[in-house]
């Protein structure tokens, strides 16, 4: 059943991103053309200041999903309806911090966007404040239907939401060119979808909507403290290391580098997204499978979806590293390029931070949070200190290389290790081979991928048709040659499988009993 859900969410989440990917690629285009580059250089830049004020949310709900996985498991509802009213009380007061940090943030506006010739900045910054901090009313709902492995009606939600909302954005750039209004709807969808959400999660779950006077049990509010407290650490220090590129760009160099950058943000981040569909699904069904199942059963679990994590971030990053800047040329023109060597930084942080998924995913479903409250800070040190001084040296490439330095000091190896001694209780030395073996073998299909593509030229779209077929094609085939007889590529073949099977028999069924009933008529 775990498997299941998994695959179906997973596939909601891919179909649902392909329809959205599409037409963001259109809506970016018409914002360049009406807007221009500076207004991309504010979206990116408020984007990171709202995610500082998000630091308020101190992973309370990654604390309290943690702690929904058993009485989820054993079906107890009066434990889940405690939790959830807990869970909705503590989010209504996050959106008040939200708010009151958000608004004495304001005097400070001109010093952080400094020469933007942007009018109405600070009605703007409003704006950005009311839909982050709106959308916290709701997330508890909306999270349970994550941990009940129902993310498919999430996504369908979302989907369709998204796509009124595009829609709405293009008539409001065409017309009135207003990025008042444009981010007005933001909030309306935010909130709207929201409470269609709602509605939904209290039709399937009726027994939440029901008044409990039972409270919290002190074992699991200690817990829920406990790991409160570090994943404060955990969030200010993950800010500061991944949510301060824009404030720095903007600070060091102008709010339109972080224009530029904002495009290559949306290729990389629209590859993250089709991941997350996939990992942030799982990351449900592993949750349960580590509250019911023995340890060797976790970790052979683990390896498979650590070569699954290798596999999809390898072919994503070669395909970008090959796509990303012919792509930006043909659709809005040579002037937004950042160069090689800024890509080339961004590409190791997008595979070396994405490879962390899988092991960050068994650390997280385990409750493992407070044995490494204080590494995120020394992280962010690092990261700043390093960023601070490189952008001297390097401009904008500095930036993203201190980023890379500070994970590799600091992440890369201590949640491995965290994991291997407290939840699989093996030694760690297995673990970085079979790393160091996937780096490796990245770096090799990459060149590959990258000197076949190079025979053709990227001044028009037929050539850059082709370098995106080859880029889907000559990644994974080679993984296919050299991984069809390993034991995770036969259990990752087997689930898919099993799963297609049953979905082309159900499709079957239902296209025979349609067929049978117009006869019948």
């Amino acid at each position: 059943m775990r498997t299941k859900y998994s695959i179906l969410n997973i596939a909601t989440g891919i179909g649902s991103q392909i329809v959205i990917t599409l037409l963001s690629f259109v809506s970016r285009t018409i914002f360049i053309q009406f807007l221009g580059a500076e207004y991309l250089g504010v979206n990116g830049l408020f984007g990171n200041i709202l995610g500082m004020l998000s630091l308020a949310e101190a992973g309370i709900g990654s604390a309290i999903i943690y702690n929904l996985y058993k009485p989820m498991s054993d079906n107890d509802t009066e434990k889940i309806n405690v939790l959830m009213k807990f869970y909705r009380k503590a989010y209504i007061f996050i959106s008040f911090i939200v708010i009151l940090l958000g608004i004495s943030l304001i005097p400070f506006l001109p010093f952080i966007t400094g020469n933007s010739h942007i009018e109405n900045i600070t009605l703007i910054y409003i704006i950005f404040l009311v839909n982050t901090a709106s959308s916290y009313l709701f997330q508890h709902k909306i999270s349970f239907l994550n941990v009940a492995q129902k993310g498919y009606i999430v996504t369908a939600a979302y989907t369709v939401s998204s796509i009124f909302s595009i829609l709405i954005k293009w008539g409001i750039l065409f017309f009135t060119k207003s990025f008042i209004l444009y981010l007005l709807v933001d909030i309306i969808m935010t909130i709207g979808t929201s409470f269609i959400l709602t509605g939904i999660v209290n039709k399937k779950y009726p027994f939440l909507t029901r008044n409990t006077k039972s409270k919290l049990d002190k074992a699991t509010k200690s817990n829920i403290v406990t790991n409160v407290k570090a994943l404060i650490l955990h969030n200010i220090g993950g800010y500061a290391v991944f949510g301060t590129d824009n404030i720095l760009i903007a600070s060091f160099i102008n709010l339109k580098a972080v224009g530029l950058y904002s495009n290559y943000y949306m290729l990389f981040n629209l590859c993250r997204t089709f991941i997350n569909q996939i990992f942030d699904n799982i990351n449900y069904s592993v949750g349960n499978l580590v509250a019911s199942e023995s340890k060797e059963k976790v970790y052979s679990v683990f390896k498979v979806m650590m070569f699954f994590n290798f596999w999809i971030y390898s072919f994503f990053a070669t395909f970008l590293y090959v796509i990303i800047e012919p792509f930006i040329k043909l659709w809005i023109g040579p002037e937004y390029l950042m160069g090689k060597g800024v890509l080339i930084i961004l590409l190791l942080n997008f595979y070396v931070s994405g490879m962390r998924r899988s092991i960050t995913m068994v650390k997280t479903t385990s409750g493992i949070f407070h044995e490494d409250r204080y590494a995120p800070f020394f992280e962010a040190g690092v990261n700043l200190f390093s960023s601070i001084v490189l952008v001297h040296y390097f401009g904008i490439a500095g930036i993203f290389l201190g980023t890379f330095i500070s994970t590799l000091l600091v992440p890369f190896w201590i949640s491995p290790y965290l994991v291997y001694k407290k939840v699989f209780d093996i030694n760690l030395t297995g673990y970085f081979k079979r790393y160091l073996l996937y780096f490796l073998l990245f770096m090799i299909v990459a060149e590959i991928t990258s000197l076949t593509c190079s025979i053709f030229p990227s001044e028009n779209l037929l050539y850059l048709l082709l370098k995106m077929i080859l880029s889907l094609v000559i990644p994974n085939v080679i993984f296919l040659v050299i991984f069809k007889k390993t034991e995770e590529f036969t259990y990752l073949s087997k689930i898919i499988g099993q799963y297609s099977m049953k979905t082309w028999l159900k499709f079957r069924s239902y296209k025979n009993f349609t067929h049978v009933k117009h006869k019948t008529y």
